[in-house]
């Protein structure tokens, strides 16, 4: 008898089959929360929900409103608070002290209005009179000083968090009250005011890009004259609402993907809402339309993305406008400012747009420019990086001190003076399975501690219809140049940073987790695995082997079962035949089993709440047995 060592190489390769990565690594083939250190697979640390409420850290516990699109982490000088910015595909929030504050900029407020509320006995539905309200369907209000109506309590009504509204007409909508109504009330509500935060008709409240349909939609010549198009055979995205959130200072500044460029002070409190930078003092040229923006390092200008033109307004999705030097009020090109603007050529659209310690990186649908400061008179020269390297997401792109890496349409990128397409095991796997309708849902983020960058995307596996969110990932580790896989849902993440010291994100319900904490899910179970490649037992796989034995090598709690479980094959299209799963825990010497074949290959797994668990090198005892 003989005890083989099982060694294989780190990361998971699923772009050959799997017996190829027997042969050619041994590597892993399949996984799901593991990652790698030091060339060894290991359980991800775990997470757990931080609660955050309406008024005070005392109050009802509360979820903003809409799907999160951006997060952005600050700590203020003036007064030494921290706050996270929470843009969501309909509301834009401060969160401080675990007390969540809508900011949400205001398209207009109807004041004073009189008894404009409406109930009916038995129902929920409130209808709401107010001529001429500009409003549609799915935009947010927000009633102020209404009084009870119908049953329906004063608070009810003015809750801070407002309604989405139906449009019935030009003069009236009507909204769900959480409440039934206990009586027919035709007009009342006494004297209100109610807020109209920015919606549709500023680009705020589309969870997805969604093909754009009807007459004349799609390339010439396509289909028949008169035929709308539907949503198989379109290829025109209607664009999601996405933030763009930048600290200027202590303050924030926001824009909504083809909106306005939006203000928020930190010195008047977290009960005022955002503004409009064209509202301010002193502001000139301020672009009107805009699908993204960013702050120039270290020269201070605010730059935007697409944008439209000072001249004559009419919007360009590939020019780039940037205002005067330490004032993002000012974009009127002087004489003695430096106030400017650029046209990018290589593309359809700006996608994606990353400031780094040299310059502004900005990528199209096609290309990748960088943007640096060279001073008067030219402000900033823009170099054409690469073509054929563009970009999917907005949020697909992040910047690792100094080197960026981005998802494309059909592969990775790294850019660290070149541009280069990034080697990755799992990428037909990623991309075969990625509903390519949702890519501009890719979110990237960084968990520093671990050398990862994961890409959070919406695949085939989803099920959940017409607006899916993100719920599977792909991670490569910068420092051990692997790559895993899984299934985690979360729309936005941050790194550990600040008063922060671990990674944190939200999910598509706008519940908020600190990653690398504890070892479950939130207090429930995980289920996590890595599965190795099929290897020979001898190096020209032509005999047969009896496996009755396999001794364990890991690194776990004392609370941890860590399943185990052999996979052996007479020949590689042969039927798999699997023992165990069996048990191994922290005082484990050998597992007893009796297997046969000329491969094997072995799955490590855990399902749960205090697993803990690190693996080394296993080995199994093998003989040379016959074929009957």
């Amino acid at each position: 008898m003989t005890l083989r060592l099982l060694k294989f190489k780190s990361g998971i390769v699923k772009d050959i089959t799997e017996y190829a990565a027997g042969k050619n690594g041994p590597f892993y083939v399949d996984g799901n929360l593991v990652r790698f250190v030091n060339g060894y697979p290991e359980k991800i640390g775990g997470w757990q929900q931080e609660q955050y409420f309406r008024t005070t850290a005392t109050g009802t516990t509360t979820t903003a409103q809409g799907k999160p699109k951006k997060i952005l982490f600050w700590r203020s000088t003036s007064d030494g608070a921290d706050r996270i910015a929470l843009g969501t595909h309909s509301h834009l929030y401060i969160l401080k002290a675990d007390v969540l504050y809508d900011i949400t900029p205001l398209r207009k407020t109807s004041s004073s209005l009189s008894n404009p509320l409406a109930t009916t006995d038995g129902s929920t539905t409130v209808t709401v009179t107010d001529t001429s309200h500009g409003a549609t369907t799915g935009d947010y209000v927000v009633l102020d000083s209404a009084s009870a109506v119908g049953g329906i309590s004063a608070d009810t009504l003015n809750r801070i968090e407002g309604y989405e509204i139906t449009k019935i007409t030009d003069n009236s909508y009507s909204f769900e009250s959480p409440d039934t109504a206990s009586s027919t009330v035709s007009s009342g509500g006494g004297t209100l005011n109610i807020k109209y935060l920015i919606g549709n008709a500023e680009s705020v409240g589309i969870e997805s890009s969604d093909p754009a349909l009807g007459w004349g939609t799609g390339a010439w010549g396509d289909s028949t004259w008169g035929t709308a198009r539907t949503t198989a055979t379109s290829d025109v995205s209607l664009e999601a609402t996405q933030w763009s959130l930048q600290i200027w200072g202590d303050d924030l500044l926001a824009n909504n993907r083809l909106g306005q460029i939006y203000y928020w002070d930190t010195s008047g409190g977290e009960n005022q809402r955002a503004v409009l930078v064209s509202s301010l003092a002193g502001a000139s040229g301020v672009p009107t339309q805009n699908r993204m923006l960013s702050i120039s390092f270290p020269d201070r200008h605010l730059v935007v993305a697409g944008t439209n033109s000072l001249s004559d307004g009419v919007f360009d999705p590939m020019l780039v406008r940037f205002s005067d030097q330490e004032d993002f009020t000012n974009f009127t090109v002087t004489a003695s400012n430096t106030a400017g603007d650029q046209r990018l050529e290589v593309g359809n659209k700006i996608v994606a747009i990353t400031p780094t310690k040299n310059e502004t990186f900005i990528q199209t649908d096609e290309a990748a420019y960088g943007m640096t400061f060279v001073g008067p008179p030219f402000t900033f020269s823009f170099r054409l990086l690469g073509v054929n390297c563009g970009a999917v997401a907005i949020n697909g792109t992040i910047s690792v001190d100094g080197t960026i890496y981005w998802i494309g349409k059909s592969n990775f990128f790294v850019y660290n003076g070149n541009i280069q397409e990034l080697p990755c095991s799992v990428q037909h796997f990623v991309f075969d399975r990625m509903q390519l309708r949702y890519q501009d849902k890719i979110h990237v983020g960084h968990n520093k501690k671990f050398n990862e960058v994961t890409w959070f995307y919406v695949s085939t596996a989803n099920t959940e219809g017409t607006n899916p969110e993100p719920d599977s990932y792909v991670t490569f580790n910068y420092s051990e140049n692997v790559w895993t896989i899984g299934s985690l849902q979360r729309n936005v993440w941050s790194d550990a940073t600040g008063f922060r010291t671990v990674p944190f994100a939200f999910d598509k319900d706008a519940k908020l987790y600190n990653h690398e904490t504890g070892t479950s899910d939130n207090g429930s179970a995980m289920s996590c695995h890595i599965e190795t490649s099929e290897v020979e037992i001898d190096e020209t796989g032509s005999r047969l082997f009896m496996i009755d034995k396999i001794v364990p090598d890991t690194s776990m709690t004392s609370d941890t079962n860590l399943f185990v479980e052999l996979k052996s094959r007479k020949y590689p299209h042969a039927t798999e035949i699997t023992k165990g799963p069996f048990t191994v825990t922290s005082t484990t010497r050998k597992v007893s089993t009796r297997a046969k074949g000329r491969q094997i290959a072995i799955k490590y797994s855990s399902t749960g709440t205090d697993d803990n668990w690190s693996l080394g090198d296993f080995r199994v005892n093998a003989r040379e047995d016959s074929s009957r």
